[in-house]
C-alpha cells in the first residue's frame, strides 16, 4: 500500500522534495571524515546525490521503483554514482558494522515498528560511526492544520518524540538531541514552518 503511495507521489517530472539536500544533513556531513553512508527511505535521491558529490560512498534504499529511477536520473545529471536498492525495511540486508554514517532524513515509521527498525538499522553502523537524523515531531500536527504543504505523516503514530528516539538508539552518545522549529523549503511537500527532532550521535 505504501509502495503504491510513493510510486504515485514520485511519478511526476518534478522532484517533489527538490533536488537540494536537507540542510541539517548537509551541515553535519561537512563535519565528518568521508566514508560509507547509508540512506534509508531515500526517495528521489537528493541526499544521496549530495553525499556522493561530496565524496562519500553512498548506499541507499527505498520501496519506490519510481523513486529509484528519479534518483538515478539525478545522479547521472550530477555525474556521480550511488548504490540504490529497491526494498522495504523488513527485507533490507547489509553487513553489520559496515557504514560510517547512518542518515535518517524524514524516514518515518509507525510506532509499532519504529523501535525494531531503528535498532536494525543501527546494527549496520560501525562502532564510532555517526547517526544523523531529522524528522517531524509530534507538535508538527499544528503546522499541518494551518499549512497543507507543511509535509509529514498525517498519522500521529508516525510522528516522533525525542525521548522515544533516544531510547531507540540506546548505546549512542548524543552530541545533539533537540526538538526545534525550522523553516523548510524542500520542494512542494516540505514547505513552511515545521516542528522537527534532530539527532547527531555516535555509536558506542
Amino acid at each position: 500500500m505504501m509502495k503504491a503511495f510513493w510510486d504515485e507521489r514520485y511519478s511526476g517530472k518534478d522532484f517533489v522534495y527538490g533536488e537540494n539536500p536537507n540542510e541539517y544533513l548537509k551541515a553535519k556531513l561537512t563535519e565528518l571524515r568521508k566514508g560509507k553512508i547509508l540512506l534509508p527511505a531515500e526517495g528521489e535521491g537528493r541526499n544521496a546525490v549530495f553525499a556522493a558529490k561530496s565524496g562519500w560512498m553512498v548506499s541507499a534504499f527505498d520501496q519506490s521503483t519510481t523513486g529509484k529511477k528519479k534518483a538515478e536520473r539525478l545522479a547521472q545529471k550530477n555525474e556521480v554514482a550511488i548504490d540504490y536498492t529497491i526494498s522495504d525495511l523488513e527485507d533490507i540486508r547489509y553487513p553489520e558494522n559496515s557504514f560510517d554514517v547512518l542518515a535518517l532524513v524524514y524516514a518515518h515509521f509507525h510506532s509499532e515498528k519504529r523501535t525494531a527498525y531503528h535498532q536494525k538499522l543501527s546494527t549496520y553502523l560501525r562502532k564510532g560511526g555517526t547517526l544523523i537524523l531529522e524528522a517531524f515531531g509530534k507538535r508538527h500536527m499544528e503546522n499541518q492544520k494551518i499549512n497543507p504543504n507543511a509535509g509529514g505523516p498525517r498519522d500521529v503514530a508516525m510522528l516522533y518524540r525525542l525521548e522515544e528516539l533516544m531510547s531507540d538508539f540506546e548505546g549512542f552518545e548524543f552530541l545533539e538531541a533537540i526538538e526545534t522549529k525550522t523553516e523548510l523549503n524542500e520542494g512542494k511537500h516540505h514547505l513552511g514552518e515545521a516542528d522537527v527532532v534532530r539527532i547527531f550521535a555516535i555509536k558506542k
